[in-house]
């Protein structure tokens, strides 16, 4: 276990942690959450004695071993094998137990080709797999993950999640998922204004937790502050009087104990939507019997044939180094396929957020330069100020040099450059990389909000059951389509690797153009009619569905409107009932009445269409 006491920490003027405690106990897994920047991965620092803390303590039991996941390299030994071996230590019988290296680099995507490779071979991302490994196999007392699934992929990330909830000793984990965070930890803990606060449960419950609490504080600092104006009152009237004098200091003494006056600060989320570009057709694009390979080497994608449709929100998945990205430039026309044709409609109009786009960032360009630069119309310039707020680069961070800011950072560069220009077919590539669980969450509300065309690749596995009704599948050495959503996918088909004897390959289903296995037959649509049909009925739901849920959250704005005129209406009946003023009563009390039928009605309005979009809902099921 881990002691964390009142402990302190500044770089100049930015404080990250100020009398901040944790304890880490037996055997919790503790997920660490927070907005980027707030001091996680300095906290791990800390803990491993590489950052200094300014104030507290932090305690360690003596012959305490702690685990960390480095990212520089340094490897010593011949093979991946040999490498990933080095660290473990004999047995009560003097073993060396090498199969439970060997099943660390299974599940972190290793074949038995790759495991007898130099580590120096082996690409960046697989060589922080191999750190990972290492440190898996160590078995430390606890084990400090900072980010681990930023170089896994979704197969990946699922074993490890197995593994860790299996693990033994104590964890302390940092990452943007919030799907893998909540299915590895017991706790949660959440740096916030400076302090931690830990729950048992989810994050969800950590946010829950800290939202009562700030609801509490807000309206104690509210009375306080209430308090204090009045006890000021009181002090300026009496001050020059003597006969007061001894009243007066105590009320000087009562008010300094009260609240200095200042007012919790909202820290600020992405808020933002993707433009949309108008479409007067359905068919967007049809992919041919498509081939793909870079140079003499293994062909990624065989015999590929779709059609995607106004409205898709369609997944591309698959272990890393699959063809996925490859999907994505083929079809924003910046790779060119061996075989086959992608046939866009003429109306088309792509965005694509990436990695190579990121790369391709101006690193000279301010932040609001750089969104400029995206828009076509030089009347319209002005609105790269308006966009790089909505991107959190409010006043003068948007004057800041692309080069100077983080990945994070970049990423959201890149959204409002795409947020600059209409479309009607969004690409994005690991969108959610780089990303705190605050934006990922704004970006997903973004993505349901969009009424056109979007393809995502993404591990996040949050994302996939939020986003995707059908999907392109890399994986088994083959590309095909599915359609359905991911927990559908998961429940008919799933992942190669996971898949056990007699287990989901034992019955006939048909997905795309490939033969897979399962216990029942399938209801999706899976033939060019049916993928038609599908996309023909999501667009006529979306025609009966959007009306319904624009005119509920209409009425609810006008809900808290009239509710807040109630408010204001109570507190002027007050004042004029304090003054005895008849006719103003008279007058108040006739607006109360009517404002308390409108609101009666309000109610009665959103109750009856809550009860029709329910059945809507029902009526035309996804």
């Amino acid at each position: 276990m881990i002691q964390i006491q009142n402990i302190s920490k500044s770089f100049g003027e930015q404080v990250l942690l100020d009398g901040a405690s944790m304890l880490v106990g037996d055997h919790e897994r503790v997920g660490l959450v927070g907005r980027n920047g707030c001091g996680k991965s300095t906290l791990f620092k800390m803990i491993l004695g590489q950052e200094c803390i300014d104030g507290g303590s932090i305690d360690i039991p003596k012959k305490y071993t702690l685990g960390y996941l480095q990212q520089h390299l340094n490897f010593t030994h011949a093979t991946v094998h040999e490498e990933a071996c080095s660290v473990l230590k004999p047995n009560e019988d003097g073993w060396i137990e090498e199969h439970k290296v060997e099943a660390i680099l299974f599940g972190l995507g290793f074949d038995e080709e790759s495991m007898h490779k130099s580590p120096a071979l082996l690409s960046g991302g697989f060589q922080i797999r191999l750190n990972l490994a290492k440190v898996l196999a160590s078995e430390p007392d606890m084990l400090l993950l900072d980010e681990p699934t930023n170089y896994l992929d979704i197969v990946s990330m699922r074993w490890l999640s197995r593994f860790l909830r299996s693990w033994k000793g104590e964890v302390l984990l940092i990452t943007h998922d919030h799907h893998f965070m909540d299915e590895v930890c017991t706790h949660t803990v959440g740096i916030h204004r400076h302090k931690m606060r830990k729950v048992k449960g989810t994050v969800e419950k950590l946010r829950e937790t800290i939202a009562e609490e700030e609801e509490v504080a807000q309206r104690t600092q509210e009375n306080e502050a209430k308090k204090k104006a009045q006890l000021e009152q009181v002090i300026e009237r009496f001050r020059y009087k003597a006969a007061k004098a001894a009243m007066v200091q105590s009320k000087i003494k009562a008010a300094a104990k009260l609240a200095t006056g200042e007012r919790l600060t909202h820290e600020r989320n992405l808020d933002f939507s993707f433009t949309e570009a108008g479409f007067p057709g359905k068919r967007m694009l049809q992919i041919k019997e498509l081939h793909f390979a870079y140079g003499e080497g293994p062909e990624l994608i065989t015999d590929l044939t779709m059609e995607v449709f106004k409205g898709d929100r369609i997944a591309v998945i698959g272990p890393n180094g699959r063809g996925k990205t490859t999907l994505l430039n083929l079809i924003a026309n910046e790779l060119k396929p061996v075989a086959g044709e992608i046939a866009p409609n003429p109306n088309v109009q792509i965005n694509y957020f990436g990695q190579t786009n990121i790369n391709r960032l101006n690193l000279d360009n301010t932040v609001e330069e750089e969104i400029a630069s995206a828009i076509v119309e030089v009347s319209q310039k002005s609105r790269a100020r308006g966009l790089a707020g909505l991107m959190m680069f409010s006043g003068d961070a948007a004057l800041k040099k692309v080069k100077v800011l983080s990945g994070g950072e970049r990423s959201r560069v890149l959204l409002g450059k795409i947020l600059a220009t209409p479309c009607n077919m969004l690409l994005l590539d690991e969108p959610t990389n780089h990303l705190d669980m605050e934006s990922i969450e704004s970006l997903i509300d973004a993505l349901e909000d969009y009424e056109g065309t979007a393809m995502v690749v993404t591990h996040d596995e949050e994302l996939l059951h939020a986003f995707a009704t059908r999907l392109v599948v890399f994986d088994g050495g083959k590309c095909r389509v599915f359609e359905g959503t991911y927990a559908d996918f998961l429940e008919k088909v799933g992942w190669a690797s996971e898949k056990k004897p007699g287990g989901s390959e034992s019955a006939n289903i048909k997905v795309s153009n490939i033969d897979v296995k399962t216990d029942a037959p399938s209801s999706a649509p899976r033939a060019k009619e049916d993928r038609k049909a599908r996309a023909d009925y999501i667009a006529e739901r979306s025609k009966v569905i959007k009306p319904l849920e624009k005119k509920l959250a209409k009425l609810e704005e006008d809900i808290a409107k009239a509710e807040a005129l109630g408010g204001e209406l109570e507190a002027k009946l007050v004042t004029a009932s304090e003054s005895g003023d008849g006719n103003a009563i008279t007058a108040i009390a006739k607006d109360m009445d009517d404002n308390k039928k409108k609101v009666d009605q309000l109610y009665e309005e959103w109750e009856k269409v809550s009860a029709e979009l329910e059945a809507a809902k029902d009526k035309w099921k996804l």
